[in-house]
């Protein structure tokens, strides 16, 4: 079905004018955004193929180019643009989180670390600095892959929060299973880090491994043993 043959109350663009932007499933404000469709598909159905695509607005933030481009009937501008604006979602969900306690508002920062790299389909490791007050001044991407010890060096984690001026660190992977049980090597990598952190004198806050809608914190099954 075209957009023409949608009844005009129901067209998007008239909806959001209608009722405003709040009343739009998020096919129609992914229909919006591509403004037009082709001649076998509407901006609705290419809509969809994009939501099946990022497996929901979450995802578009994970989604490559190419990934975009794979639709029939998406072409390069269009892509750019569903890029550029999983990109912004992405960064207003960190800025949403700067300054942010992790101790007093741990819900809100695990909600930006499941929104960061929850979806992930590989493992993805971040470290969070941290200042005197536990605030959040900043974080960096340094691995992606199988995580393990051989692959995490405490130099580089700490070289990138003394660039930070971090005085304190959270580190984060992901478990694209979903199952957010941690491995020997997730128990090593925490060790390792404790240890240089306290050589360092910045100390590791915590450890916490993170899936779509779960998480785990590594500190504590470890206060628990």
């Amino acid at each position: 079905m075209k957009i023409k043959d949608v009844n005009l109350e129901d067209r998007p663009r008239e909806k959001l004018q209608r009722f405003g932007v709040k009343a739009l499933s998020n096919r129609e404000l992914i229909a919006l955004l591509l403004r037009s469709g082709t001649k076998t598909h509407s901006a609705l159905d290419l809509a969809d193929h994009v939501l099946a695509k990022s497996k929901g607005l979450l995802g578009l933030s994970q989604c490559e180019i190419q990934d975009f481009m794979s639709i029939d009937g998406i072409k390069e501008a269009k892509a750019s643009e569903l890029c550029a604006i999983g990109e912004c979602a992405r960064r207003m969900a960190f800025e949403a989180s700067q300054g942010v306690s992790v101790i007093d508002q741990p819900q809100r920062v695990i909600h930006w670390l499941q929104n960061e790299i929850g979806h992930c389909m590989q493992e993805h490791f971040l470290v969070v600095f941290l200042n005197t007050k536990n605030h959040i001044i900043g974080y960096r991407p340094l691995y992606v892959g199988g995580l393990d010890r051989s692959i995490v060096h405490p130099r580089e984690v700490f070289k990138q929060a003394v660039a930070h001026s971090a005085a304190r660190i959270l580190v984060v992977h992901n478990h694209p299973s979903g199952d957010v049980t941690p491995s020997e090597n997730d128990f090593m990598v925490t060790t390792v880090l404790e240890e240089a952190g306290q050589t360092m004198g910045i100390p590791l806050l915590d450890h916490l491994i993170v899936s779509k809608q779960r998480y785990l914190s590594l500190k504590e099954v470890l206060r628990k043993d």
